[in-house]
C-alpha cells in the first residue's frame, strides 16, 4: 500500500475569512509563540511555518503531530486576542490518501469466457477481514497485463 497526498504533519484548523487575515498578519510571531509552547511541554514537534487554504490555515511541523501536540496547538490558537474562537473548528490531521494495488489476478473467471467485473473485485474486498475498517475511496480500476495474457492489475483508491 502507498500512500499520496497531504501528510501527518500537517495540522488543519478549519477558520473563517476574518480569523485568517489576522492570524497571518502575525504569523511568524505565532510560529514562534507555538514551538514556545511545544517546548514547554517537551515535544519533540516544532512548527515550520503556516499555510493559508481557502477555508483554513496548515500549520506545518517537522515531525508527526501527536494529540497532546495538536491540543496545545488549539489552546494557543484559542488564546489569541485577534482571533475570535467562534470562527475556529475544531484543529485535525490531515487524511492520508492511500492506494494498493493488486498484481496478477485471473482476468478470466473460472470456467467461463466472462471477464473479472467490478462487482466480482469489491465482493472479494468486502468479504476479506484485511479490510474491515477500510472504505473505498472510488471504484477499483482493473487493468488487463497483456492483449494475450489472463492476467489483471487491481487499483484501489482507499
Amino acid at each position: 500500500m502507498t500512500t499520496r497526498g497531504l501528510s501527518r504533519k500537517q495540522v488543519i484548523i478549519p477558520m473563517n475569512k476574518e480569523n485568517k487575515r489576522n492570524f497571518m498578519e502575525e504569523s511568524s510571531t505565532y510560529v514562534t509563540n507555538m514551538n514556545r509552547a511545544l517546548k514547554n511541554i517537551k515535544s519533540e514537534v516544532m512548527v515550520d511555518f503556516v499555510q493559508v487554504k481557502t477555508n483554513s490555515i496548515i500549520i506545518v511541523t517537522n515531525k508527526v503531530t501527536l494529540s497532546l501536540d495538536l491540543q496545545t496547538i488549539e489552546n494557543y490558537i484559542k488564546n489569541i486576542n485577534h482571533i475570535n474562537t467562534d470562527g475556529i473548528k475544531v484543529p485535525r490531521l490531515s487524511l492520508l490518501k492511500s492506494y494498493f494495488k493488486i498484481i496478477s489476478i485471473p482476468y478470466l473467471q473460472e470456467n467461463t469466457n466472462n471477464s473479472l467485473t467490478l462487482n466480482v473485485v469489491e465482493n472479494i474486498i468486502k468479504s476479506n477481514h484485511i479490510f474491515n475498517n477500510i472504505a473505498l475511496a472510488s471504484r477499483p480500476y482493473i487493468i488487463k497485463i497483456f492483449p494475450k495474457s489472463d492476467m489483471a492489475i487491481i487499483w484501489v483508491d482507499i
